[in-house]
């Protein structure tokens, strides 16, 4: 059995970071609201990152997701950064923990052996909650 690492949006929720984390030096001049795009932070705030993977390492977690929720051109448009997509995919997965060679991976340890996966939402999530047009039910 292995065991999954828990929400990353929860755990950057925790850290109360302000809008300009979330910007960074890079996007401190971006037009949009960068609040929340929690996928972002692995090129402005990769620190945060690494600490919430290595917490969750810590716990025991053998696999690691790699915090690319909405990390699609689709998605980040919300936020004005369909265009960064693939940096932060990369990024993100270079932040993931890598896993140890083939001939290391001890099957009767398998917390010592920690994976990296994609993390991906259901088909057409966004980054930002959709409203419902008043009047619908």
């Amino acid at each position: 059995m292995l065991i999954l690492d828990g929400g990353m949006g929860t755990m950057i929720q925790s850290y109360s970071l302000s809008e300009e984390d979330y910007r960074g030096e890079r996007f401190k001049d971006h037009p949009h609201s960068l609040m929340g795009a929690g996928d972002l932070l692995a090129l402005t705030r990769p620190h945060v990152i690494a600490e919430i993977h290595r917490a969750y390492l810590d716990a025991g977690a053998d696999i690691i997701e790699t915090n690319t929720f909405v990390a699609t051109s689709i998605s980040l448009a919300d936020y004005g950064l369909q265009n960064v997509a693939q940096e932060i995919n990369r990024a993100a997965a270079a932040l993931a923990p890598p896993p140890p060679p083939a001939a290391s991976r001890r099957a009767a340890e398998p917390a010592a052996t920690p994976l990296a996966t994609a993390d991906r939402p259901p088909a057409r999530a966004t980054a930002r909650p959709r409203t419902r047009p008043t009047g619908l039910v």
